[in-house]
C-alpha cells in the first residue's frame, strides 16, 4: 500500500499545484468578468475588447450602445466590453 501511495502521490501534487496555478484564477477572473458586464450602466465610460473608447447610452440585455467620441453610435454585444474605465455620478 504504500508503494503505490508512493506512485500516486506526485500526480495528486501536480494537480493541486495545476488548480491553484492555473483554474481557480482563471475562474475568479471569468466571475469578475462577468459581474462587470452584469453592472454596466448608463453613462459609465468603457472599453471594448477591441480597444474601442466609448460612453454607454442604452443598454438591454443582450447588447450595449455606444457612443464615440465622434458621436457615433455603435451597438456591441455585452460581452464585448472588456473594461469600464469610468463610472460617471449618472452611473452610480
Amino acid at each position: 500500500m504504500p508503494q503505490q501511495l508512493q506512485a500516486i502521490l506526485p500526480m495528486i501534487v501536480i494537480f493541486a499545484l495545476m488548480y491553484f496555478m492555473l483554474i481557480r484564477p482563471a475562474q475568479k477572473q471569468r466571475k469578475n468578468t462577468q459581474n462587470m458586464q452584469s453592472n454596466l450602466a448608463r453613462g459609465n465610460k468603457i472599453v471594448t475588447i477591441g480597444g474601442l473608447h466609448g460612453v454607454i447610452e442604452a443598454i438591454d440585455d443582450a447588447s450595449v450602445l455606444i457612443k464615440a467620441e465622434d458621436g457615433s453610435k455603435l451597438r456591441f454585444e455585452r460581452a464585448a466590453i472588456g473594461k469600464v474605465v469610468e463610472v460617471t455620478e449618472a452611473a452610480k
